[in-house]
Parts: structure tokens; C-alpha cells; sequence
């Protein structure tokens, strides 16, 4: 089977992996997104799509727009018969979309309709949620409301921050679509519609979202920690104006009257923690990245003197 494979990130190389390797299929061409600056030298660099196809020695294509048929040239040269896409980060014109005789594949990471759009990993963290997974589906004009074939579920664990959970959702991604190429050859497609009254959005994290709020409950503030690691992080400032990122912490039991973001108690013993009155609870903080600086333990912050008992945190 020819297929083109298109997408950016880490899910999508490791999905692309899989793909790759499995036999009787052909990866005619990857697209990916252009590359970016980055760093103070402002160097370009690949996406981990295309770092995987410059090993592979796939043939790579990076168009500034899919639009008013600017991509049909490369199509008609390829003719895939099948293209899979994880999470591209562009959308595809209908050209594109009707052009292989097997359709355009989505493997996107939440059991839908719930989290349609472009952050369903974090936001399924954010919000508490127990179990997720993949959606192999296909596509359409719509965002994320295509028919769907099949749903691979994965449990979220109490310690799962985003980090882990992506690399759990990336290896389902994987096995999702090469079920769906057997499903493909063996000649029986499911295909399920979705029922739209059930759908939820996951909106795209802006910086607004990445505010510790300690009058929020102790687990609304851990899940939003959790669901923002490793990066880009929740933030807080301390009481010298110095931005704190707070990559991991952990609800703690016991109630407390101080005011909110108030340090309650700072322990050396490990990986060490900052325990921080919350929303009339408390959370510890276990590690942090001091504005500057390079993530560390909480014991190690404690240690240099940063931070005191009665010191008060917030934005």
C-alpha cells in the first residue's frame, strides 16, 4: 500500500515509526511543517517527522500552504493510496482530503468526540480524567468530526503528566493505524459516526491557562501541573518578583487556614518538598525551575536559601 504520512511532532515520528515498519507498506513521501528558529542562535530545526525521514531517507515535503491546490502536483506524482495524518498542525483542503482511494486518516489523541481540537492530552489531565486514548477516524472539512473506526483506550495514572501520557498515546497512535491499514486490506472499514451532543473542545493552551490559581482545590491545581509537564509548565512568582515553574507536585492531606500560595512547610528529606497552602488544602511541590534555571528537586531549591516558610507565591 502507498501511503503518505503527514505530521510534526514527537507522537507523530513515533506513529510514522510504526507505519514505517510494518510490512507491505510503501511511505511514498512525508510532509511535515516548516522548519523553526530557535535558541539564541536562531538555528533551524527539523521536526521530529522529518529527522525520522532524513534517517529513513523518505522523500520529505514541507509546503508553506496546502491551499488553491498548491499541492496537487506532488500528490498527482505520489499518488498515495492511503494518507495518514497525526497531528500535522495544518488543516487539509478538501482536495487533499478526497484525493487517495482509501481516504485521509486521523489518529488523534483522545477518545472522541470528547476532546475535539488541539490539546486533548493535557486537557484530559487537566480535567481529572481517568482513561483516554487514540481515535483512528476519518477525516473531514469538520475539526476532529470524522466517521470514526476504531478507539484504543489507555488508563490515566494518578503520577501520568503529559510527557508520560504522550509517550503511551504515541505508541497506541502507532499500533492505530497499522490496525486500520489491516482493517483497510482485509476489506471491512467500520465506520461510526459521531454523536456531536457528546463532544467537548480542547482549546489550545495559551499562556493564561499556565497561572497557578492556589485558591483553585489542591487537585485542580495538581492536575493542572500534571497536565502542563513538562512543558511549558505552570507558573507562579515569589515574593522577590522572580518567575517559579512547578513541573510536579502532589495533593497532601490536611486542611489549612493561610492564605492561599502561602509556604507551610519546606522539607529537605529526598527529592524534598514545598508544601503550599491550597484552596483551604495543601499540595507539595517536588520539583521546580527557577526563573533562569534548569529544573530541579525541591530539596535542592530549599537548600539554596530561595524560598522560606511564610513566603507567599502567586502571580
Amino acid at each position: 500500500m502507498k501511503v503518505m504520512f503527514m505530521g510534526t511532532p514527537d507522537l507523530a515520528r513515533e506513529c510514522l515509526r510504526a507505519v514505517y515498519e510494518k510490512d507491505g507498506v510503501e511511505i511514498v513521501g512525508v510532509v511535515t511543517r516548516a522548519d523553526k528558529q530557535k535558541g539564541r542562535g536562531m538555528k533551524f530545526v527539523f521536526s521530529p517527522v522529518k529527522e525520522f525521514a532524513l534517517e529513513k531517507e523518505i522523500p520529505i515535503y514541507q509546503p508553506l500552504t496546502l491551499r488553491d491546490g498548491a499541492f496537487q502536483t506532488v500528490l498527482d506524482e505520489l499518488q498515495p493510496e492511503l494518507i495518514i495524518v497525526a497531528a500535522y498542525g495544518n488543516i487539509l483542503p478538501k482536495y487533499v482530503l478526497d484525493y487517495p482511494k482509501y481516504g485521509c486518516i486521523n489518529a488523534h489523541g483522545s477518545l472522541l468526540p470528547k476532546y475535539r481540537g488541539a490539546s486533548p492530552i493535557q486537557r484530559a489531565i487537566i480535567d481529572g480524567e481517568t482513561v483516554t486514548g487514540i481515535t483512528a477516524m476519518y477525516m473531514e472539512e469538520g475539526l476532529d468530526t470524522g466517521d470514526m473506526i476504531l478507539k484504543l483506550t489507555c488508563p490515566i495514572a494518578e503520577d501520568d503528566d503529559f510527557g508520560t501520557l504522550h509517550d503511551k498515546l504515541a505508541a497506541l497512535a502507532g499500533q492505530a493505524m497499522c490496525d486500520v491499514i489491516d482493517l483497510i486490506n482485509s476489506g471491512n472499514v467500520p465506520r461510526e459516526k459521531q454523536d456531536d451532543s457528546l463532544s467537548s473542545y480542547a482549546a489550545k493552551i495559551e499562556k493564561a491557562d499556565t497561572v497557578a490559581d492556589f485558591t483553585k482545590s489542591p487537585e485542580t491545581v495538581v492536575n493542572l501541573i500534571r497536565g502542563l509537564s513538562p512543558a511549558p509548565c505552570v507558573v507562579t512568582k515569589t515574593p522577590d518578583g522572580k518567575l517559579l515553574k512547578l513541573p510536579s507536585a502532589r495533593v497532601m492531606e490536611g486542611k489549612c487556614d493561610k492564605e492561599s500560595g502561602t509556604v507551610v512547610e519546606l522539607d529537605t528529606a529526598g527529592e524534598g518538598k514545598i508544601v503550599i497552602s491550597c484552596g483551604g488544602g495543601l499540595i507539595a511541590v517536588t520539583s521546580v525551575t527557577p526563573e533562569g534555571k534548569k529544573r530541579m528537586p525541591a530539596a535542592d531549591y530549599i537548600r539554596g536559601r530561595k524560598i522560606n516558610i511564610g513566603d507567599i507565591l502567586k502571580f
